[in-house]
């Protein structure tokens, strides 16, 4: 091994003198320097998959770029690629064509489907495209102890994980009452990470001043969670790397644009979160982003930042991220630096072309050495029932907004026939629930919602973040019950009841999350069901990415898991009625932990 690095850092030197041709050089382009801010008018010689030299070369094979902008493949530094609902490779070659060309992911929704295995898919399955895959090790499987997943991650877990080749960090930290609890699992995870000198990704919504502080102070290094300025900054002043996330459903570019400086733009990355397949077929991936954020006026240079050398130093991929000699040769061709639209994507030296995905094994072979993705519903249909009995005059109920994850708590009289609390659709209340998937327990956890729009049927899935239990959304019991039994029929997916016929569906044969099917037929099949759905009042473009995030118990404020309702901000299980005398409230952080 070790006289192949020789042999191959003896040849790098060679052509980079310009003593023997390159074995590929791109001729006249402008690149982009993210080291110092500006373009160069030069030639780009590449040796295997690295880059030799910036300078004028002559080399064996030649493209003649007629000045085109080239800078380095876009790193995607904090996505779920479960949202995408593609399986790896099929994700990472779609986005490869975006000019993507590294990914940093953390697989904590399968993770909570199918454990450790699950991770080790996600590993294997992403080895048959030529974009690179990097994950982060999670840290809260399950994000909580107010739900029930299909598996759980100890800091004993993580050992094995860390251990994984292309696991370089410990993913984010959603359970921030349990690092300012000193909980003892939490900091073990966090030492395990920080004994290992590797970056420790952070989730705090809303948090600040002292507790701010002791969090960032375990060793806590980015957020993605900022919504104000004002959040973002004293994050950034406070050592954090900024990760500003336009994704799907959670859109926070606009609001934090303003925060961004030529002082600090190189502790600022731009990611996606979470992004559904259609958005990736048609519109991009950090291609996107990139274009809306030069069209509210970042510099395209310190944009290309963003998405390269910044996400590069973040995490430690310091062979990445620039076009310079010893870099990977990761590049992406351009014509308008104003309007970035890939040509042209070179991928470790060789220009990607469609179709070249690497043959996946058997479908039979595959399935056998991963059984718990592949097979990961187990729901008691007997016990199923979403009937309420009312209990009191005034429910809680959530109250969802457009493109935020943030629900807000608000009371209304409840509408009840014979005795039980229904839906409301006159005044847009409607029932939702989450059903337990992954251990037959029969746990159900029921509520009400506002702000969806839905008129008839019910919309189901097993995509709901974290734990991926089954949540519904309907008018009617009787629709959210079929709604649930396809769902188990078809081993996990979206779909849309109405007055029990099928008007919809999806079928996501990986762990209920993502489909073997390519990113063609999986946009043309979820529009499909949107186009559907979106006939009968909803309120949002993509109501199942925002009801997949209603059962988050993570982000304030009202959320709903199996066990029932959450209240966020004390971190404990509540009511869906509105207090009565003598009833307890929530206790704090420290009472619960």
């Amino acid at each position: 091994m070790e006289k192949k690095y020789m042999s191959q850092i003896k040849k790098q030197i060679l052509q980079a003198r310009g003593l023997e041709p390159a074995d590929y050089v791109l001729k006249n382009c402008m690149v982009i320097d993210v080291f110092c801010g500006t373009i160069i008018h030069a030639d780009i010689a590449i040796c295997g998959n690295t880059i030799a030299g910036v300078g004028k070369y002559d080399g064996l094979n030649e493209l003649e770029c007629n000045g085109s902008y080239v800078c380095p493949g876009f790193m995607e530094g904090h996505i779920h690629i479960e949202s995408s609902m593609l399986s790896p490779r099929h994700f990472c070659e779609t986005v490869l064509h975006h000019g993507t060309t590294t990914v940093v992911c953390d697989p904590h929704e399968i993770a909570n489907v199918a454990g450790i295995q699950g991770i080790k898919y996600i590993l294997k399955d992403s080895e048959l495209s030529k974009c690179a895959l990097f994950v982060m090790a999670p840290s809260c499987v399950p994000a909580t102890g107010l739900e029930n997943s299909g598996a759980s991650l100890s800091a004993a877990d993580l050992e094995e994980v860390f251990a994984m080749e292309r696991v370089i960090g410990l993913a984010e930290m959603m359970n921030f009452p349990g690092v300012l609890g000193n909980e003892k699992e939490v900091v073990q995870k966090i030492a395990l990470a920080r004994k290992r000198k590797v970056m420790v990704d952070g989730h705090a919504p809303g948090l600040t001043g002292a507790d701010l502080q002791a969090y960032i102070g375990t060793g806590i290094m980015s957020d993605h969670e900022c919504t104000t300025v004002a959040e973002a900054r004293e994050k950034l002043s406070s050592g954090m790397y900024l990760f500003i996330r336009e994704g799907s459903t959670a859109k926070n570019l606009e609001d934090l644009i303003d925060v961004l400086t030529t002082r600090n733009s190189h502790r600022c990355l731009l990611v996606t979160d979470d992004c559904h397949p259609e958005e990736l077929l048609h519109k991009g991936h950090i291609d996107k982003i990139l274009r809306k954020a030069i069209r509210l006026g970042l510099d395209p240079i310190t944009a290309i930042q963003m998405v390269t050398v910044n996400v590069a130093n973040c995490f430690g991929l310091l062979s990445r991220g620039a076009v310079a000699p010893g870099k990977i040769a990761d590049l992406v061709l351009f014509n308008d630096l104003h309007d970035i639209r890939p040509t042209k994507v070179f991928c470790r030296g060789e220009e990607v072309k469609p179709g070249q995905v690497l043959p996946i094994e058997s479908e039979t072979k595959y399935k056998k050495s991963y059984p718990m993705v592949f097979d990961s519903m187990a729901v008691d249909l007997e016990s199923l029932s979403f009937s309420i009995r009312a209990e009191s005059e005034i429910l809680r109920v959530m109250l969802v907004e457009k493109d935020q994850l943030i629900t807000k708590v608000i009371e209304h009289a409840a509408l009840v026939e014979e005795g039980c609390a229904v839906s409301d659709i006159k005044r847009d209340i409607l029932k939702i629930a989450v059903v337990e998937r992954h251990n037959s327990t029969g746990n159900i956890g029921k509520a009400f919602v506002q702000g969806i729009g839905l008129r008839e049927g019910a919309i189901a899935s097993t995509v709901s973040h974290d734990s991926h239990n089954i949540i519904v959304i309907g008018c009617n019991d009787s629709d959210m019950t079929k709604a649930v039994q396809v769902l188990v029929e078809q081993g996990g997916g979206l779909v849309f009841v109405c007055n029990s016929k099928i008007e919809g569906r999806l079928v996501l044969n990986i762990a209920g999350l993502m489909s073997t099917a390519d990113v063609t037929e999986i946009a043309n099949q979820f529009s499909h069901l949107l186009t559907r759905v979106n006939r009968f009042g909803i309120k949002t473009a993509d109501p199942f990415m925002l009801m997949s995030f209603l059962a988050l118990p993570v982000i304030p404020h009202l959320k709903i898991t199996d066990l029932g309702l959450v209240n966020v901000d004390h971190f404990c299980l509540c009511s869906l009625w509105a207090e009565k005398k003598g009833e307890e409230k929530c206790g704090d952080i420290s009472e619960i932990l």
